[in-house]
């Protein structure tokens, strides 16, 4: 019996990258999985099927997580499909680099809008169902950035930043109620954006982690697994940096 057996997982931004790395694990442990995404294309088709495959229920759901109204919407058609939500991981987000002298206004809100706002919409959406539940587990997905900064990034280490805070704050709020909040906060992790670095600047990370490899989105995955699933159950308001040790 999986872990997450019995369990239905509701995974933003996951048609690719960690977020389907995350939705594949949880299924493999058994759990339901409803994922949403800005479009369902043909990753986010291949997704599902691939999910499918592995023996539980997956529908993928076409929605613009920094929309509140939307969010409401998709929450509500998620739980008509699916009949509970057991575990939110917000995982949307995009990067929009840039020192800060040079940032633009569009650049800012873009971030903080789809990285840490659509947390809150989702959050806001999801917490009357697990509190009817008593039971929840919500996971953000933060980065390293989030906790020591880096230059060049202000908009997205502060978003990421924002979702530490709101996970701790959020397990404080309705801690009592059975429902759990946390964060993870991943290091340089092998997926199609850093893919997009060149050679000398993936070689400079990769020389200041000391097991001296990137991480993958299975890595997280697998941290991800534990926090949802009961094996977390006395663990709430923590964040955990899945970094090959990068910033101790």
């Amino acid at each position: 019996m999986g872990l997450l057996e019995g369990k239905t997982a509701l995974i933003t931004g996951a048609a690719r990258g960690i977020g389907k790395a995350l939705a594949l694990r949880f299924a493999a442990e058994g759990a339901a999985i409803a994922f949403t995404d800005l479009v369902i294309d043909e990753n986010g088709k291949q997704t599902e099927e691939e999910i499918k495959a592995l023996g539980v229920k997956c529908i993928g759901y076409a929605s613009n997580a920094a929309d509140y109204t939307q969010t409401e919407e998709v929450v509500k058609k998620v739980h008509e499909d699916f009949g509970r939500i057991d575990i939110l991981v917000n995982n949307a987000g995009i990067t929009k680099d840039g020192l800060m002298m040079r940032m633009t206004e569009g650049q800012w809100d873009a971030v903080i809008n789809v990285n840490l706002k659509s947390a809150f919409n989702f959050i806001h959406a999801v917490l009357p169902i697990m509190m009817r539940q008593k039971s929840g587990s919500i996971i953000n997905m933060a980065s390293v950035v989030g906790v020591h900064g880096n230059a060049g990034q202000a908009n997205y280490a502060a978003s990421k930043a924002g979702l530490i805070a709101l996970a701790k704050s959020i397990a404080q709020e309705v801690g009592s109620r059975g429902i759990r909040a946390n964060a993870i906060a991943p290091g340089f992790i092998e997926t199609a954006m850093t893919a997009a670095l060149s050679d000398n600047v993936r070689e400079e990370w990769v020389k200041k982690i000391p097991l001296r490899r990137g991480g993958k989105p299975e890595d997280i995955a697998e941290v991800a697994v534990f926090l949802a699933s009961d094996m977390a159950s006395y663990v709430t308001g923590q964040v955990i940096q899945v970094d090959g040790g990068m910033n101790m």
